[in-house]
């Protein structure tokens, strides 16, 4: 999958959102441009450690909390001059701004930390600025013009609305070696009418290991064939593991495992997306349980959690139905869901975490464990949803 888009919206004036979305372009890039970006990630990675290694030992000796601006290190760092200063300014600013996250909840965000050449994706990322002379950033039939680098060769699958702003773009590479754009517009567009949703109109969803979720009619979806790429990984994976490390074979083997796990991702983003799509299209509200999916690994100790997608899956749901003014509801982890009966609602205290089918005590129906949380899901939704319109309107 060569590109992806998302969309957010906030509320602004006069009935209008201020909307912003992001295209994902490949590009291909000349010999000479894709060394000017390699230089470009270089130089926005030592500038982040050097500014942080200063902010260290400034902090130590003064007690006092300061971030140099870039311009303070192209003396002693000649080479920052050979790339354009605005990814060195966002890196500056993005330094800054971990620092107050930091500040402001450090158990949530953790202190900042120095970047290696071997992280997973190097990217940096230019602001769009107005000039006399038009735009500093602008996207083409071919490709997208940026400072310094030129024109860039790239796959304009999906072209801007004439409305849309071009505000930022984030150039990055995988670990494969592809190069990809990521381009934010902003707009403004009418703010959605709020639907309230009805009973019949609302779904539940509840996460499921082996099916992705299950939903309040008892339906899962059709999931991505990846037992096939997973086999071959594991394959790869196997031969890779009895080359010499450093070798052409090794590295060759070790190309075909990196992309092999972007096809595997890529698979499972298409996947969450047409998904998601489908399911806001279709209903006027959904309920999710908020369930921390990290817990929930460690608790089941299994690694397939953190490997399906599901928390992607969520955040997709919840922009893409309030991009049409629709509800995503949130319902309380702690909440007895899955050990209450849909039917007559006597909570099974004594209910094993492992129990696929039980019987409820009270009424005696035979209960699916899945299909019945969802359905309790969306009523305990549906129960919150009301609660605040009620505390809201008073």
């Amino acid at each position: 999958m060569a590109a992806g888009s998302g969309t957010k919206a906030s509320p602004g004036r006069n009935g209008k959102t201020t909307g912003h979305t992001v295209v994902k372009y490949r590009l291909y890039p000349t010999g000479e441009q894709a060394e000017l970006i390699e230089k470009t990630f270089g130089c926005c990675r030592y500038l982040w450690n050097k500014m942080l290694s200063d902010v260290q030992e400034f902090y130590a000796a003064t007690d006092e909390h300061y971030i140099p601006t870039p311009a303070h290190y192209k003396k002693e760092a000649p080479f920052l001059k050979e790339v354009d200063s605005q990814p060195l300014c966002t890196v500056h600013q993005n330094l800054r701004k971990a620092f107050l996250d930091f500040f402001r909840a450090p158990s949530r965000f953790g202190y900042p930390r120095f970047k290696t050449k071997k992280a997973r994706r190097d990217s940096f990322t230019v602001y769009c600025r107005q000039y006399r002379t038009g735009p500093s950033i602008r996207l083409t039939d071919q490709g997208i013009q940026m400072p310094k680098l030129g024109l860039i060769r790239a796959n304009i699958h999906r072209r801007p609305l004439h409305w849309w702003s071009l505000k930022l773009v984030t150039v990055s590479k995988t670990r494969s070696g592809k190069y990809f754009c990521s381009v934010s517009f902003g707009y403004e567009a009418k703010a959605p009418e709020r639907i309230i949703p009805a009973p019949e109109r609302t779904l539940g969803l509840n996460y499921s290991l082996s099916r992705f979720y299950v939903d309040s009619e008892g339906r899962s979806p059709a999931l991505p064939a990846l037992e096939q790429s997973r086999e071959k990984l594991a394959r790869l994976q196997s031969g890779l593991a009895r080359m010499e490390r450093g070798s052409n074979r090794y590295e060759k083997q070790l190309q075909k495992i990196r992309l092999l796990h972007e096809r595997i991702a890529n698979q499972r983003r298409d996947f969450v997306h047409k998904e998601s799509r489908r399911i806001a299209n279709a209903w006027d509200a959904v309920c999710v349980r908020e369930s921390d999916l990290v817990e929930l690994a460690q608790t089941l100790k299994q690694g397939g959690v953190m490997d399906s997608g599901f928390g992607m899956f969520r955040a997709c749901l919840k922009y893409k139905l309030e991009r049409q003014g629709k509800a995503y509801i949130v319902v309380d982890h702690l909440a007895p869901a899955a050990r209450t009966c849909h039917g007559c609602g006597h909570v099974h205290e004594k209910l094993g975490p492992r129990e696929k089918r039980w019987t409820c005590p009270k009424c005696g129906e035979i209960i699916a464990r899945e299909v019945n949380t969802a359905q309790n899901l969306r009523d305990m939704g549906l129960a919150r949803f009301r609660g605040n319109e009620k505390t809201s309107a008073a």
